[in-house]
This record gives C-alpha cells, sequence and structure tokens, in this order.
C-alpha cells in the first residue's frame, strides 16, 4: 500500500469519463499498445496510448466508455502525445480497464 494522502492531494486529479471512437494498433510503440481516441464531451477529443492489447482488440473497444485522467501534461510516446491516461486494474501484464456500469454522459467528473 502507498502512503496516505490528504484529500487536498486527491481533489488535484481531474478524472473523467469518455467514449473511445477510435482504436489502432501502435505500431512504433516499444511495448504492444493501442492508440485510443477519446471523446470526453465538453473537453473534446483527446488521444493516449495504452498498453491494453492482451485483454482487448481495437474494435471490442469502439463505443467502450472508460475513466481517465485529463490533467496530466501531454506526454510524447513515440510519435503520438499521449493526452489523457486511461485507468485500468493491473494484474501482471493484464488491464482491466474501468468502465462506468450504466452509461453517462462523456467528461462528467468521477468523486
Amino acid at each position: 500500500m502507498k502512503p496516505p494522502i490528504h484529500w487536498s492531494d486527491f481533489s488535484k486529479i481531474d478524472i473523467r469519463t469518455g467514449t473511445i471512437i477510435n482504436a489502432i494498433p501502435f505500431a512504433k510503440a516499444k511495448k504492444p499498445a493501442y492508440i485510443l481516441t477519446i471523446d470526453f464531451g465538453e473537453l473534446g477529443l483527446r488521444k493516449s496510448s495504452a498498453q491494453i492489447t492482451k485483454l482487448y482488440h481495437p474494435q471490442e473497444l469502439i463505443g467502450l466508455q472508460i475513466v481517465a485522467v485529463v490533467n496530466f501534461p501531454p506526454k510524447q510516446i513515440a510519435n503520438i502525445m499521449s493526452e489523457c491516461l486511461v485507468l485500468g486494474v493491473v494484474d501482471g501484464d493484464d488491464v482491466t480497464l474501468l468502465t462506468p456500469n450504466k452509461k453517462v454522459h462523456n467528461g462528467k467528473p468521477i468523486l
């Protein structure tokens, strides 16, 4: 377990819902990954590199609602700029995406 944090630390993280509208293999990534384009509603479209190839195929990701951190600075990964961090449960090499259990509006905050 990591050390305890204060609410003020957690409240700095902007976690939102979004819908994956495109997913393609990321050929230039060092580890197998997809380039995801995610619709965050009023926040617009953002790209992310996601190492989720073991459990997901690109076509099944289209239309999937996910949860992501949207206020990290963009990060250059190979030839794309990753603009958000998609959240998932890590179990060894397997990553299971965090998803709302009911459809919600894109861009809604997670508290």
